[in-house]
């Protein structure tokens, strides 16, 4: 219990103004948020738990291969920029079909979520935490420590899609994947 309680402070503040957040509000723009909230909630699940693996068998041996997760994120996080750029050149018909489209909400969002949390500070927050603390509490308390200040972004950002145009959502969602490309390509390669 007190891993899970650890866990859940530390991840829930070190999640509050990360890019996930951003995320979090942009696809809650996009898409319903229990359907964001399902694929944060995989993806977060997931990569925990890989986290707490590397954390209680290995340590601080991950280290070493952090600046090669960046450059592959961050190359990820370039072609989902332009997969949003491009995603809007559907017909209507094909718009309405995607926008029904449950599956594919959840898995866009957990795929993007998924390689956003590779390397990021709270899978090295997680990791260390495991270090120190029981893998399962660890690992249960960092998903719902994330999962909770990624809900506060969803709530702010269904709010906003209701009042932004579609063509502006769409923008700033590809420049935040460009920003947050070029900066993890950037601290990977320096």
């Amino acid at each position: 219990m007190e891993a899970f309680l650890i866990s859940t402070a530390v991840i829930f503040v070190a999640e509050l103004g990360d890019k996930s957040q951003l995320m979090a509000m942009t696809f809650a723009a996009r898409y319903k948020a229990r359907d964001v909230i399902i694929g944060i909630t995989v993806a977060t699940a997931i990569v925990h738990l890989a986290s707490v693996g590397i954390g209680y068998w290995i340590g601080d041996a991950f280290a070493d291969s952090q600046d090669v997760i960046n450059i592959v994120a961050g190359i990820a996080f370039l072609g989902f920029a332009a997969w949003t750029l491009r995603g809007d050149e559907l017909t209507e018909d094909e718009a309405e079909k995607a926008r029904k489209s449950q599956g594919a909400a959840i898995l866009a969002v957990g795929l993007a979520f998924f390689l956003a949390e590779l390397g990021d500070k709270t899978m090295l927050a997680t990791i260390t935490l495991a270090t120190h603390e029981g893998w399962f509490g660890t690992w249960i308390g960092s998903t719902v420590g994330m999962v909770a200040a990624d809900a506060l972004a969803i709530v702010v950002g269904a709010v906003l899609g209701k009042r932004l145009p579609e063509k502006a959502i769409k923008y700033g969602a590809a420049a935040a994947f460009v920003v947050f490309g070029v900066l993890l390509i950037l601290q990977g390669a320096l």
